[in-house]
């Protein structure tokens, strides 16, 4: 735990991130520690990948979003950004960046604009969610909660169930939220259903664990400010999965 605070202090020296709120909270803490781990299997033409990252984009520096962050009890977030595909592949396009201001939260929307993008493989929501656990492991900074936010156009096709790796991520007391994007094109691998009902069944968990479905990319920009802002908050209505 040491060791975590003193590394914590450290990354807030040398990134010069740290709020002017000292007052209500210590060097380094935030409420919420995010994984924003986004879907780019071969079911995801560029279009799609370019609208996901914009949606991500415009959302996290959404004054909206600025404001909910800077309005927990300690002010500020922490956020890193993850793409997946199948089992094989995951990898942390931005890594964790604390978030406490308007100007940190352009920075990251704008780093994430230079940032290279492929769309390769399968689908393994399983891939997606055991590494987000493990990035979470290595955040900097000491957080009040702890979430992934998976989004994906398809179910799991690739790796393991899940479900197994949301229970691990649970036990670990992660919570796990969905975006579920509903689009008309066909899915690699079987279907049993309707995408939303498969996340709440097999990917979603924890306290107020919630999906959000989303018709299209073109929508997707609107869904995670809404999803954002609920995380932020910490509220607990929507599709809930018992932790």
């Amino acid at each position: 735990m040491r060791r975590r605070a003193v590394l914590a202090c450290a990354c807030v020296a040398l990134a010069g991130l740290g709020p002017p709120r000292a007052a209500r909270a210590a060097p380094g803490a935030v409420d919420i520690a995010l994984v924003l781990a986004a879907d780019v299997s071969r079911s995801i033409d560029p279009d799609e990948a370019r609208l996901q990252r914009e949606g991500y984009r415009s959302a996290v520096s959404d004054p909206e979003i600025v404001r909910a962050i800077r309005g927990g009890m300690l002010g500020a977030a922490a956020l890193a950004y993850v793409e997946w595909s199948g089992v094989e592949y995951q990898r942390v396009v931005l890594p964790w960046a604390r978030i406490a201001s308007q100007a940190d939260a352009d920075a990251w929307a704008e780093a994430l604009a230079k940032a290279p993008s492929n769309a390769v493989g399968q689908t393994s929501l399983w891939g997606a969610i055991d590494f987000s656990r493990r990035v979470l492991a290595d955040c900097p900074w000491e957080a009040t909660r702890r979430v992934v936010d998976v989004s994906g156009d398809g179910e799991n096709n690739s790796g393991p169930p899940a479900g197994d790796a949301r229970d691990r991520a649970v036990a670990e007391g992660i919570t796990v939220n969905g975006l579920a994007i509903m689009n008309d094109r066909p899915a690699f691998g079987r279907s049993s259903g309707p995408l939303d009902r498969y996340y709440e069944e097999n990917v979603i968990g924890g306290p107020g664990a919630f999906v959000v479905a989303v018709a299209d990319f073109e929508a997707f920009g609107l869904a995670v400010k809404r999803k954002l802002v609920r995380e932020i908050a910490g509220s607990p209505a929507g599709a809930a999965r018992p932790s």
